[in-house]
């Protein structure tokens, strides 16, 4: 990122200079959209873009401008695609190729990034920023000779800058070049001596060098000039303990744990020291976080097992043990440490098992050392690189609770502007869509809440109020909730005389659905969902093709099983409601038969299929949903969550960035997480 803050000044000032003059409200839109941009209100400036690539396709600007955005909110693939379309408008803007690389740079599709950065070169040859990146690009495909072609000719112009000897040095140790590197960035130091990168950097290539005295002195200067990556702590924390300064390198080491909470190594090398000094149960504290965060770091697990074995905890020591022998047969200490846990558990025979397969396994010598050298039991010197995770865990609960606040989160008061990718949102799906007389839904979403067939039923005003499509009901306060009651008793006086009236014989027996509609609505707002349910029954049996009907009778069926889930009112404790969800897809199908774009009897459904897991059904019709309502910002959401369940990465990754567009900002935390 270190080039990158330039860039929305940057392209902003080559748009500006290429604006074509169109009509004044787009021309409008898109300088609001721009000021929205500056300010850093990224999700409202994607809502303005949006605004003016729907009046104007065939502009190239209103793309850029919103791919910078997506940008700031880590959404890369989306990013990525409104690049091709700036590009695909207007072939000659050299900012829409340096965007796109930089993009495919985040996404490590390098060759494609290289072709960007050599196309925005034809129209900048001496732009340092597009050398420099297009240079990374290369050394990142290995073609370290042009990468240090691209440097040199920098260097030749300006031999003294710290920044680009700074990025020789990166190339040389991609290239494993130590010594290279190492005089790479002295020579950064001398000229720029006040840059804790430059000394981090010269300290690590030190470590690896094993010139340790060199590397001390770099990581102490880094730190002392303000670095603020945990890393230069880790490494000091490592060269301390080296030294047998160990009340030094634990204060390192908190210092990083500090720093990056999220770090699985900060956590381990501190468990290790800790265990050494004899310091057991926080030392299995920090391997059970380093654990959590780095599941497949083996070498994190067999350390945990050797500290369960200190504290006499055998049985989780012997499963610590059992998972590293499923993943590295031929590592031996596993199976000698489970024997001895199993003696310590008086059970001998499984004891003699685990050596005598070490004894069988130690005739293949080649094997072992290979696996010697897989599970490093060493600290580590820190890396850069993230470990993969799995995406299911952010599924669960407790994901869902293990947030970590950042600065972003309290720095704007609104809750969508700023860099909202940081602000932390539960992996959880979009709600049903209810019809109700009171609406609640979210400003910046570009959903139609709407539908002809409502908005006809309204104007008949066979109701006290119109009904509105909403996501969340509001909360009734108690001079509202007495306002409904008295509503349902006026409508039952009403339907008392109805009735009469039939029963005499002056009505018809199919009169009244309006009436039993309106009464179930009042009983659905004081969350009576049985009465409810049973007015809308007689309101269907009035009017068999009452669609509106059917859809809030699945919705009030699906609320009433959910209360009485958590209530634990259900009939039997192994009762899995499979009756009653077949009832509540049986009312959605029969919307979706009598009114086929209802696109909201789509998305519900497929709601209430991920309930039942049945994913790729209810993948099936989200899609519909969205065939109906190109816009169903919920639609778009729930479906990538639903791919990503799955496995379906990259699909999932395109809807949540199309859902980010369509103003769920909360969808590009998860693109952050996911990516």
């Amino acid at each position: 990122m270190r080039y990158w803050k330039k860039i929305v000044i940057v392209v902003c000032c080559l748009l500006t200079a290429q604006m074509s003059k169109g009509q004044l409200n787009t021309d409008r839109i898109t300088a609001i959209g721009r000021n929205a941009l500056y300010f850093e209100d990224y999700v409202l400036s994607i809502q303005y873009f949006n605004q003016v690539i729907r009046l104007k396709p065939y502009l190239s600007e209103p793309y850029l401008y919103r791919a910078i955005a997506k940008i700031q909110l880590g959404d890369y693939a989306g990013a990525e695609k409104d690049c091709t379309s700036a590009i695909v408008n207007n072939p000659f803007l050299p900012g829409a190729y340096y965007t796109r690389g930089f993009v495919r740079m985040q996404l490590h599709h390098w060759q494609q990034a290289e072709e960007d950065f050599t196309e925005a070169l034809v129209f900048a040859p001496e732009n340092r920023t597009y050398i420099i990146l297009r240079a990374e690009t290369r050394s990142q495909q290995e073609n370290f000779a042009g990468a240090q072609e691209d440097i040199s000719f920098l260097l030749k112009k300006e031999p003294q800058n710290a920044n680009f000897l700074f990025e020789k040095g990166v190339i040389c140790m991609t290239a494993k070049d130590t010594l290279c590197a190492r005089d790479a960035f002295r020579q950064a130091t001398d000229y720029d001596s006040q840059n804790p990168s430059n000394w981090s950097a010269l300290g690590l290539v030190n470590m690896l060098l094993e010139d340790e005295s060199e590397a001390m002195l770099a990581l102490t200067k880094a730190i002392n000039l303000g670095s603020r990556w945990a890393g230069d702590y880790i490494n000091r924390g490592i060269l301390q303990y080296r030294k047998h300064n160990y009340r030094g390198a634990l204060s390192d080491y908190d210092k990083a744990v500090d720093m990056n909470k999220n770090d699985a190594q900060c956590y381990y090398n501190r468990g290790m020291l800790r265990a050494e000094l004899g310091d057991y149960n926080h030392a299995l504290e920090d391997f059970d976080k380093a654990i959590e965060l780095s599941p497949d770091k083996t070498e994190m697990r067999y350390q945990r097992g050797v500290v369960l074995l200190q504290l006499k905890q055998w049985q989780a020591a012997i499963d610590d043990f059992d998972e590293l022998i499923a993943r590295y047969p031929y590592f031996l200490p596993s199976y000698y440490l489970a024997a001895q846990a199993k003696t310590a558990l008086n059970d001998a025979r499984a004891a003699y098992l685990y050596q005598q397969k070490a004894h069988e396994l130690e005739q293949n010598k080649e094997a072992i050392q290979r696996q010697l050298q897989q599970v490093n039991t060493d600290v580590q010197i820190a890396a850069s690189q993230p470990q993969k995770r799995d995406r299911r865990k952010e599924f669960s609960h407790n994901a869902a609770q293990n947030r970590q606040e950042t600065e972003d989160d309290t720095r704007y008061q609104s809750e969508t502007r700023g860099a909202v990718q940081k602000r932390y949102a539960d992996v959880v799906n979009e709600p049903n869509i209810m019809l109700s007389y009171y609406q609640q839904t979210p400003s910046l979403r570009r959903t139609h809440y709407f539908h002809y067939l409502v908005d006809d039923y309204n104007k008949q005003y066979a109701l006290p109020s119109p009904l509105h499509f909403t996501l969340q009901e509001s909360p009734l306060t108690a001079e509202l909730v007495n306002h409904h009651f008295e509503a349902i008793d006026r409508i039952s006086t009403q339907i008392d005389r109805l009735e009469e009236l039939q029963a005499a014989g002056k009505k018809e027996k199919g009169e009244g659905a309006d009436l039993y509609f309106a009464r179930a609505i009042e009983f659905a707002l004081v969350q009576d969902y049985s009465s409810a349910i049973d007015d809308c029954t007689k309101a269907i049996i009035s009017r068999p093709e009452f669609t509106i009907a059917f859809f809030c009778r699945a919705n009030w069926r699906y609320k009433l099983l959910e209360y009485m889930r958590s209530t634990g009112e259900l009939y039997d404790e192994n009762y899995d409601g499979k009756l009653d969800f077949e009832m509540i897809l049986r009312d959605y199908d029969q919307v979706i038969r009598l009114q086929p774009d209802f696109s909201f009897a789509y998305y519900n459904k497929a709601n209430i299929l991920c309930t039942q897991k049945s994913f790729k059904d209810a993948i099936l019709y989200y899609s519909e949903a969205i065939e109906h309502d190109a816009d169903f910002a919920e639609a778009w959401f729930n479906r990538a969550l639903t791919r990503i369940y799955i496995d379906e990465t990259d699909a999932g990754m395109n809807d949540l960035s199309k859902a980010g567009e369509l103003g769920i900002y909360q969808a590009y935390n998860l693109i952050t997480r996911f990516q």
